[in-house]
């Protein structure tokens, strides 16, 4: 047997020297290689560069009218000339038959006679212009717009009217905005001219300015746009002499918003009338403009401004003010200025080969911001897993195949205008390799670690090069039934190993392992089919969330069913939380909509729902905000306070509600007083919600009158405040100056007090607001007290007995201070009981109340001007309305925050009226309240103001850093943390780092992201028996902060649980494997490195490796003759008993067939019988697309694309994972999905699917040193040694089988046409294990390359590639050790006349 294995080795070997020699004749010397970005180079190779293909001219939007002809204009540059094409609102124009739209020679389009009407708008819409190269590909221009002007119909009409001469008038013609260009003016049924002083607005109106009588007359407005004239009614205005009295000053026309193109012009209307003749001036954003000295503004007849080539700096709020000496108004509106697309980074052509990556970028501005959309040759890419859009405008395309190649170009486009930018694709062959060996195909590859959406692939040495330490690697793979086959590399030489990520649960992928030497790529491994892992299916997020405010107190949730997700849906929960802050509550639901109830009025909440099945809970729907209805106030203003200003007026001052009583918008408060008389009529008063002080006017002199506030909302009226009284002056008195002195002081001495009394001053006339005294032992500056002004005696108290007090007197009021009035006094030792006699004889008089308190300041507020500082400031109404500061008075300001909760207040003195507070914590809640001193009269402290310092970066790292082993799980650790002390701010990520080196830079750690509500981490699949360092970083909204120091944690040692089999059969490189029929006109790229790291090489000598063919190729074959002569000698009796031994292998399957029946095949020799089933060139209109989010790899650290890096091979030696839902990871960490694309195939009848079966199905004609050949594989994939970058493809469950008939040798480099082959048996009831779902495929892949992008209307049928192969054999089992296949003597003869039918056509061609 080991003689009959070897005959079929060398028949292979024969077979594949046979085929280079062919190659060689039909191909190239020196194929083109190339990296993407970089043009190939290679010495004697044709190099294929980019090819310039672009616009010229482009369409423009353009305006036109009913009736007249229309050019639409396109040029396109490109050799050869391309063919234009034009569409419609998407659609291809048939301009062959339109009698009135032509292509003109350049490209233009010409319509004459546009046709417009109420209900035919044949010619209005959207225009672009293809360009179609068929050997390049095709491109399309910017999309052009062409209005027709509508008929003309008025919206306002001219109306009669009269101008004082000298004055400005309006005449109204507004009519649709297309139509404006075509209006003008009549006067007396002539022309009207137009000046610098008659000027016509872009909305058609007329203004005259300084009007005479020339101007008077009858006017009209006419509109001409291609049609008959429309005209206006016919109106007369009356210039009127001037009456020599004022008027009124009026807006004729007010400014409005307007909207405007950097680059245009704008006129911002304003007409101002009134005597004296107003004039205008105009202020942007609070700002004079200086219109006589500025080029680009321009003041227009009437007070208009035009603005000429208006740029982005030009858009603010413009305010018209117009002033006649005796009064100014003015009026105000906002422009907004917005731009076209412009690209900052366009598409630049990129060099790629099959299988890789490549990224297009494409960067634009505009406003408003841009949307982006790419296409193809003229058809829009349609983003799925293989086109993506990333960078929110780049273009990713993964797995590249040859019908990728093309133009592609990034269109943008906002409301103002689009713009396209191109660029090409090439796909290269690659390079030829150098003179030397090879490697052969890597050994024994398996899949080491099957995740939900990551496998570990490792693999042996080739068998050429045992010790393969400058060897690189690449692993090809692709998910069962796509055509798109990726590329992953090695990190560095002599790595046997690599993580593939981003795949999707329970899903099949085949993969395989190419090496790589200085000479180029070597033999590829056969394909290994492994389905990763299924996903516990959590439910969705619940579609179409909305929330509605039901009352002031009770917001309604509805949601629906998710749409994905795996079992009924148990429950809901429903989780809402009050905007501001971090307390979120829950309720379970059972339905698809709840109300909450007891909300806060007027207050915005944010919910979300997740919805909960027998697995746990999915996902969550995005946070939906909405604001409780509004109520009226539940509480009154607050520091109501009243001034008199005179005999016949109050000033009435107030805060607005605490906040949290507003329940809602405060609309205005109401103001109601009256007399303090009984029964007297209560009077109202209303006033605007931002008004906090109101005049009252029109009192009775010397009245008191008593106040109460209450504040609006659009719900009705709060509460009111007590009712607070003042009284008016008897008289109106002068307060232009300070009091005078009061007319006496007379002091009585007590044991600890002193009663001071007073009469005012003498004149008068003088306003009296109220008394200060002064007092202290040998001086009256130690303290202070102020008092009413009707007040006539106090009672200084808390004094030292036996002590000489200077006491002093003084009047004061809104100026000021009078004139003390000095008086000094000693206190009575503690002895002197003459106190209450003395106290009692005056009691008439002397019922001496305590100082009245000062009012508290008002309107404290707390500003924020950074992490650490809060200012202050706040207002006193017991000053005077200048808030200036005129006696000794001081403020207390003190601050506290609530964490932690015995936090005790801090205090600071201000002789102003704001105060800076620093020193203050990161993102900390402070309360702030003001108190004002002034002698010893203190006010209570005022209403608090809150204010939250801003966030800083971390200051300090995470702690109590812990590193622990999983119970049961060696190779997994859980890593717990603290969050930092000084945090500074809500902590939104944290960063774990670990390393095996800890002196190893930072940049070549492995990084693991985990949220910020999390405090515990696990980190699979590390090295046992390993030392490991780990480090730990926080991040808030700020920044990272300082790192954790290092802590180390040693994997445990392994046990026998832990080992992994270092030898798994695959098939890869096995024995007797053959390389495959790829037919006459086949070109492998094998010849040149499978990934972009292949260097030019000049090729070999074509005649010198010719003889080198011919001369083994003989030697083989003579060695097989020998060899097939012995083998012809073996007994029918043995051929049995080993094809009895191979059933008992592959017992588990049941087929039909009998074992007799199988003969040997040599794709080589007999593949011209090969066919195909018929195959359908209709793509399948339902292609299953699903869209998978990709998380980001550790790339996302810096500026780098989430896909693979530009250049692929310059990884570094660790995997950087994202966190996922279960916060678990492996070294290489995580990546999205891809999902199934489903190919064109004519349908078969069922086939019974039977997976992760342990022994291997052949297909009937191709098996190799494998009995039980009749049997054929449920998935329909076959394995093989593969050539350097072939593309195998699957076409799932519909296969297409091949069939073997002898025939002539020469025959098999003709096109095989395939029959369809008959539905195989299979037993159903096999075990599925999914650690057996790793082993290699044992069927060739046949299938037919199909790569489209969306496509427009044009379809395009698939290009039928058929790659048959032999099968290999698996070798997992001791049974397969000897399970060889016998062949009968006849059937080794007949095959040994074929090889020397195939030495004489050889010898032909050598001799040719």
């Amino acid at each position: 047997m080991a003689a009959e294995r070897g005959v079929w080795r060398l028949l292979s070997t024969s077979s594949f020297w046979l085929y280079c020699l062919l190659l060689l004749g039909r191909r190239a010397p020196g194929a083109a290689a190339a990296r993407s970005g970089s043009s190939p180079q290679s010495p004697g190779a044709s190099i294929r560069t980019f090819t310039p293909f672009y616009f010229l001219v482009e369409p423009v939007d353009t305006l036109s009218v009913r009736g007249s002809s229309v050019i639409l204009n396109c040029s396109a540059y490109s050799e050869p000339s391309p063919k234009i094409e034009w569409k419609k609102d998407g659609t291809f124009l048939n301009l062959v038959s339109d009698d009135r739209r032509q292509l003109l020679p350049d490209g233009s389009l010409f319509i004459s006679n546009v046709v417009h009407s109420k209900h035919n708008k044949p010619d209005e819409g959207y225009y672009q212009c293809v360009a179609t190269v068929e050997s390049l590909g095709t491109i399309v221009s910017r999309t052009a717009k062409l209005t027709v002007a509508s008929l003309p119909r008025f919206t306002s009409q001219p109306e009669p009217s009269s101008v004082y001469a000298g004055n400005n008038a309006i005449l109204n013609c507004e009519v649709n905005a297309d139509l404006v260009p075509f209006v003008r003016w009549e006067q007396n049924r002539q022309p009207l001219l137009l000046d610098d002083r008659v000027i016509k607005l872009p909305s058609g109106m007329l203004v005259i300015s300084n009007a005479t009588e020339g101007d008077g007359g009858l006017y009209r407005c006419i509109v001409e746009s291609g049609g008959p004239p429309k005209y206006s009614d016919e109106v007369e205005l009356k210039v009127l002499p001037d009456p020599e009295v004022t008027s009124d000053l009026v807006f004729l026309k007010q400014p409005s918003p307007l909207v405007r193109v950097i680059g245009q012009d704008v006129v911002l209307p304003c007409v101002a009338s009134g005597l004296p003749t107003p004039t205008i001036k105009w202020m942007k954003n609070e700002e004079v403009l200086d219109t006589e000295s500025s080029e680009r503004l321009v003041l227009l007849a009437g007070g208009s401004l035009e603005i000429s080539d208006v740029t982005e700096d030009d858009a603010g709020t413009y305010f018209c003010i117009a002033d006649n000496g005796n009064e100014t108004i003015e009026a105000q509106a906002e422009f907004t200025v917005q731009a076209q697309p412009e690209f900052l980074k366009q598409p630049t052509n990129i060099y790629a080969h099959e299988s890789m990556d490549i990224v297009f970028e494409c960067e634009v501005t505009g406003k408003p911001t841009p949307t982006v959309k790419w296409v193809k040759n003229g058809d829009m890419v349609i983003p799925s897993d293989y086109f993506k859009i990333v960078k929110e405008h780049n273009l990713q395309v993964l797995g590249l195949v040859k019908s990728d190649e093309g133009f592609y170009q990034c269109i943008a486009e906002n409301d103002v205008g689009n713009a396209q930018a191109g660029a090409q694709l090439i796909i290269l062959e690659h390079a030829p390799a150098t003179t030397g060996p090879l490697p052969s195909a890597p050994r024994d590859v398996v899949a080491s670690l099957v995740s939900t959406r990551f496998i570990k692939l490792t693999w042996r040495t080739p068998a050429s090069d045992p010790h393969g330490d400058n060897l690189t690697y690449s692993v090809f793979y692709t998910k069962e039934g796509i055509a798109r086959e990726r590329v992953e590399n090695t990190s560095r030489p002599g790595e046997m190993q690599v993580t593939i990520q981003n795949l999707m649960p329970a899903t099949v992928y085949i993969f395989r392992v190419m090496a790589q030497n200085k000479h180029g790529s070597g033999e590829s491994s056969a394909p290994l089919r492994v389905e990763t892992q299924p996903e516990v299916q959590l439910p969705g997020p619940a579609p179409n969330l909305r929330a509605y405010a039901a009352s002031p107190t009770s917001i309604t949730v509805t949601w629906e069913t998710p749409v994905s997700g795996n079992g009924e849906i148990q429950n809901y929960k429903l989780y809402y939380m009050e905007k501001g802050t971090d307390k979120e509550q829950d309720v379970d639901v059972s339905s698809l909509s709840y109300t909450i109830n007891g909300l806060k009025k007027y207050t915005e909440y944010s919910f979300r729902v997740v919805a909960y099945n027998k697995h746990g809970p999915g996902v969550s729907t995005p946070d939906v905000a909405v604001r409780t209805l509004s109520d009226v106030p539940s509480a009154a203003p607050q520091n109501l306070s009243l001034e008199v200003r005179n005999s016949k007026s109050i000033m009435i001052h107030w805060q607005p509600p605490a906040p949290a009583t507003q329940n809602g918008q405060i609309t205005g408060y109401k103001i109601r007083y009256r007399k303090a008389s009984r029964k007297s009529d209560v009077t109202e008063t209303l006033v605007s919600g931002t008004q906090l002080s109101q005049l009252i006017e029109g009192l009775d002199r010397g009245t008191e009158y008593n106040f109460r506030v209450a504040a609006l909302t659009i719900n009705g009226t709060g509460p009111a405040t007590d009712w607070l009284s003042a009284e008016t002056f008897e008289s109106d008195l002068d307060e232009t100056r300070v009091p005078e002195v009061p007319s006496s002081l007379h002091v009585r001495p007590l044991v600890t007090s002193i009663v001071v009394s007073w009469t005012p001053p003498e004149n008068q006339n003088i306003v009296v607001r109220g008394y200060a005294i002064g007092y202290g032992i040998g001086s009256p500056h130690a303290q202070t007290i102020k008092v009413d002004y009707k007040q006539r005696y106090y009672t200084i108290e808390n004094l030292d007995p036996s002590s000489h007090y200077v006491i002093t007197l003084k009047a004061f009021n809104n100026v000021g201070e009078g004139i003390p009035l000095y008086e000094s006094a000693v206190t009575r030792p503690h002895t002197d009981t003459s106190e209450v006699d003395l106290f009692v004889i005056n009691a008439p008089y002397t019922p001496v109340p305590d100082p009245t308190p000062m009012m508290p300041p008002v309107g404290v507020q707390a500003s924020i001007l950074s992490h650490d500082t809060i200012r202050i400031t706040w207002a006193d109404n017991s000053l005077p309305k200048h808030q200036k500061i005129t006696d000794s008075r001081y403020y207390t300001v003190r601050w506290k925050t609530n964490i932690p909760a015995n936090t005790k207040y801090k205090n600071a003195n201000a002789t102003t009226l704001s105060y800076l507070v620093t020193g203050l914590k990161p993102n900390t809640l402070y309360e702030f309240s003001v108190m004002v001193t002034k002698g010893r009269r203190s006010s209570t402290w005022s209403m608090t103001a809150h204010g939250t310092t801003f966030e800083l970066v971390p200051t300090s790292p995470p702690k109590d850093v812990t590193v622990v082993s999983k119970e049961g799980k060696p190779k997994t650790i859980i890593v717990n943390w603290q969050p930092p002390s000084e945090a500074n701010g809500k902590i939104t990520g944290y960063i774990i780092y670990y390393s095996t080196d800890v002196n190893a830079e930072i940049h070549d750690w492995v990084i693991e992201p985990v949220v910020g509500n999390r405090l515990t981490h696990q980190i699979q699949e590390l090295t046992l028996d390993t030392p490991y360092y780990f480090k730990i970083q926080a991040r808030n909204s700020k920044g990272m902060g300082p790192m954790s120091e290092a802590v180390q944690f040693r994997t445990p040692k392994a046990d026998s649980s832990d080992k992994m089999p270092n030898d798994q059969a695959s098939g890869s490189g096995g024995k007797g494997s053959r390389l495959p029929d790829l037919g006459s006109d086949y070109k492998p790229p094998m010849s040149g490195s499978n990934s972009p790291h292949g260097s030019p090489t000049s090729p070999l000598d074509s005649n010198m490796l010719l003889v080198i063919i011919v001369s083994v190729g003989v030697i083989t074959i003579v060695v097989v003759v020998i060899i097939a002569v012995f083998c012809t000698r073996r007994t029918t009796s043995h051929q049995k008993k080993k094809r009895a031994a191979c059933k008992s292998v592959n017992g588990s399957h049941k087929y039909k067939g009998n074992s007799k029946d199988v003969k040997p095949p040599d794709l080589w020799i007999h593949h011209e019988r090969l066919e195909l089933k018929p195959i359908d060139k209709s793509p399948d209109p339902n292609p299953i697309m699903t869209d998978t989010p990709i998380p980001r790899n550790s790339q996302d650290i810096t500026p780098v694309d989430n896909s693979m890096d530009s250049n692929i091979h310059q990884r570094r030696n660790s995997y950087r994972g994202h966190e996922s839902e279960d916060s678990m990871s492996t070294l290489a960490g995580r990546r999205g999905m891809r999902p199934k694309m489903m190919m064109p195939f004519d349908s078969q009848p069922p086939q019974q699917s039977v997976r992760n079966t342990p022994s291997t199905d052949t297909m009937p004609a191709s098996s190799s040193q494998t009995c039980c050949t009749d049997h054929q594989d449920p998935e329909g994939a076959t394995s093989s040694s593969y050539l350097a970058s072939s593309q195998e493809e699957d076409s799932g469950q519909s296969l297409p089988t091949a069939h073997v008939r002898p025939s002539h040798p020469l025959k098999s480099f003709a096109v095989p046409a395939i029959p369809p082959p008959g539905p195989p048996t299979y037993d159903p009831a096999l075990p599925s294990t999914p650690l057996l779902s790793q082993q290699a495929l044992n069927h060739h892949i046949h299938s037919v390359k199909t790569a489209s992008i969306g496509t427009l209307g044009r379809s395009r049928p698939p290009m039928p590639v058929v790659v048959p192969s032999a099968p290999e054999v698996q070798e997992t089992t001791r049974m397969l050790e000897d399970s060889e296949s016998s062949y009968e003597p006849d059937e080794l003869t007949k095959e040994m006349a074929h090889l020397e039918g195939l030495m004489k056509d050889l010898n032909a061609i050598t001799t040719a």
